[in-house]
């Protein structure tokens, strides 16, 4: 039996009508379903990367280009810690702004919701534990000043989930 839609539209092409309730127009619509919810979780998947890949390259431009730790063969979890948090809270400038145009009484912005929707799910993310580069580990710290911000070459760096409550 296929599942794709595009098999299952080709299986269906000779039929002349479909009756809705019939066999076949729920054949068809499993296959539409199918190919949405494919679709979804290929996007969300996407996303997952996106994000992981923003943190790494802020974390590659933390220790390289930050005088204080281009030097350093390893770091702590506190600065560990301390890079999380500078991450997540690298719009709340922008963030201020935004509340402070705002007349009161007035619905905010479409880039501010988006702004607190980010920030929210980041701070969620840090307090249950997220997968950061281990930069206690010189050869991962080495890797990753040497990284060429290509997704393929991560597997070569070991993470560590860090977690707001480490401390």
């Amino acid at each position: 039996m296929p599942k794709s839609l595009s098999s299952v539209n080709k299986k269906l092409k000779n039929a002349k009508l479909l009756h809705p309730k019939g066999r076949r127009a729920k054949l068809i619509s499993r296959a539409t379903l199918r190919e949405e919810n494919l679709a979804k979780r290929k996007l969300a998947q996407q996303e997952k990367k996106s994000n992981e890949l923003q943190i790494v390259t802020y974390f590659q431009q933390v220790i390289t280009e930050n005088e204080e730790y281009s030097s350093k063969p390893q770091f702590s979890l506190e600065e560990l810690q301390k890079f999380i948090e500078e991450f997540i809270s690298r719009d709340d400038e922008e963030l201020e702004e935004l509340r402070a145009e705002r007349r009161p009484g007035r619905p905010a912005s479409k880039r501010q919701d988006l702004l607190e929707i980010r920030r929210k799910q980041e701070v969620h993310v840090y307090e249950t534990g997220w997968s950061v580069p281990d930069l206690r580990d010189p050869k991962t710290v080495k890797l990753l000043r040497n990284w060429n911000g290509d997704r393929g070459s991560l597997t070569a760096l070991t993470f560590n989930v860090v977690k707001k409550s480490d401390m």
